[in-house]
């Protein structure tokens, strides 16, 4: 077995070349003041930029005043693309960047990265934005144990399926998802785990950066009125406890009356939080009474 050789680079600025290798570099998801110090030296000391996108990173190296080759490297990246970058890494020292975040985090890269340990080439990473743990930070929900994964699929019975598997979960998940879709995902998960506590980060470290909670049915119907813009994180709380005295029962089918009649309200509540199903769709017919 190859060992794996590892390097962390000095965290005050320098001006003696860097080791070769492949530099991990998280990069600003909004405000540009987000880029860490480190980051900024590394990039200013590289050899080169693998990027998705060579116009978005071009603008973030001009707004450092930092010029350097940039090489595309992304989903649609062949082999011998990869295999070109992880040999130039003998004697170049190589940063990776995503368009904004971590790279790796539903980005490319992964792939170059097993490569290069592989190859014995030395790999450090170097921390900073991440929008599922701004997000996170941000919602409020449980975040003692999470779940990070990804985009749900676009395909609804896919997506219902995937959801389904999350349910069971004893953790608060975490997905990225974009406007056009995210009506759609929380109407899904309305219907695989209702009465959960969902929240929505959007726009993260800029102008009009919002966090918003509630249930998913009462979620979708503000974005439905309000048709979101921008990156968004969706967040979804862990199972309640299946401890009646542990839920505002009222509170709960009082919002699924909402969009719900009280059969499938009860039905939704109970199968949520594994109370009586009988029990919630009587008084969901005394609340929808008066």
């Amino acid at each position: 077995m190859r060992a794996t050789v590892t390097h962390n680079t000095d965290s005050t600025a320098s001006d003696e070349a860097l080791l070769p290798g492949l530099y991990i570099v998280a990069t600003p998801i909004g405000n540009l003041g987000d880029i860490t110090l480190r980051s900024v030296d590394v990039l200013g000391r590289c050899d080169a930029v693998a990027c998705e996108d060579t116009r978005v990173t071009g603008k973030l190296m001009s707004h450092l005043g930092i010029s350097k080759p940039l090489w595309r490297y992304n989903d649609h990246s062949d082999e011998a693309a990869r295999a070109n970058l992880v040999q130039r890494m003998h004697d170049q020292a190589v940063v990776l960047v995503s368009d904004a975040g971590t790279p790796l985090i539903s980005d490319p890269g992964y792939r170059l990265v097993q490569d290069a340990r592989a190859a014995g080439i030395m790999v450090t990473s170097l921390p900073g934005a991440c929008a599922a743990v701004v997000g996170l930070t941000l919602s409020g929900l449980p975040n003692d144990r999470f779940l990070f994964a990804g985009f749900l699929p676009s395909k609804e019975q896919a997506r219902a399926r995937a959801l389904e598997e999350f349910a069971a979960i004893d953790a608060t998940l975490l997905f990225y998802e974009t406007g056009p879709r995210l009506v759609k995902s929380l109407t899904a998960i309305d219907a695989a785990m209702p009465a959960r506590q969902v929240s929505v980060a959007r726009e993260l470290t800029k102008m009009f950066e919002e966090c918003r909670s509630g249930t998913a049915a009462g979620l979708a119907a503000h974005y439905t009125d309000n048709p979101p813009k921008g990156e968004i994180v969706l967040m979804v709380g862990p199972p309640p406890q299946k401890d009646a005295s542990a839920f505002d029962v009222d509170a709960l089918l009082t919002e699924a009356l909402k969009a719900d009649k009280p059969s499938q309200a009860a039905g939704k509540i109970a199968k949520a939080t594994g109370l009586d199903r009988k029990m919630l769709y009587a008084r969901a017919l005394e609340l929808r009474a008066g």
